[in-house]
């Protein structure tokens, strides 16, 4: 059952309610010092990192894309546009990102965006029970079934992710 904060409330929690999807917050005091938003989510939360996914978003052919990976590794640019089927993708401008998701770096969410874009997400999900997203803004995670995060932004699975030489 969904821990509902009203202070928590985001455009990713609120889709999450709209579903009837089960789901968990884990909010956090972030340091704006941290490195990687996503490392300190786990480091934080006490999540190993192969759990918690950070959704960078990607230009490819000219339109933007959901990526979305484990913090432990890193994105394969070349698998995501395969599986996007085109041929190059390359980080999406920061702005650009901003805008269309309406969230801002280090708290953008797969879910809730202002303009859904084509979603990929790292087939290693698959082999989870649950999975730890941005809940739509710093300091805040979402615990939920990739199956039900798979259905909700109508992603594709694929093995976009690196393994990184981070260890959590």
């Amino acid at each position: 059952m969904a821990k509902k904060m009203a202070s928590q409330g985001t455009p990713a929690t609120a889709a999450l309610a709209a579903a009837g999807v089960p789901f968990v917050l884990h909010p956090y005091a972030h340091d704006p010092s941290a490195a990687s938003y996503g490392m300190e989510a786990s480091e934080v939360l006490g999540i190993e990192p192969e759990r918690v996914f950070k959704t960078l978003m990607v230009e490819v052919e000219g339109r933007l894309a959901v990526a979305i990976v484990p913090v432990s590794g890193n994105l394969d640019l070349k698998s995501v546009a395969a599986a996007l089927g085109a041929k190059k993708a390359a980080m999406a401008d920061p702005k650009a990102a901003e805008r269309r998701t309406g969230y801002v770096l280090g708290g953008i969410s797969p879910l809730g965006q202002r303009q859904a874009s084509p979603t990929v997400l790292d087939e290693s999900a698959l082999d989870l029970a649950t999975l730890l997203v941005s809940g739509g803004r710093r300091g805040l995670d979402i615990e939920l079934a990739p199956a039900d995060l798979i259905r909700l932004t109508k992603a594709i699975t694929a093995p976009i992710g690196t393994a990184s030489s981070i260890k959590g």
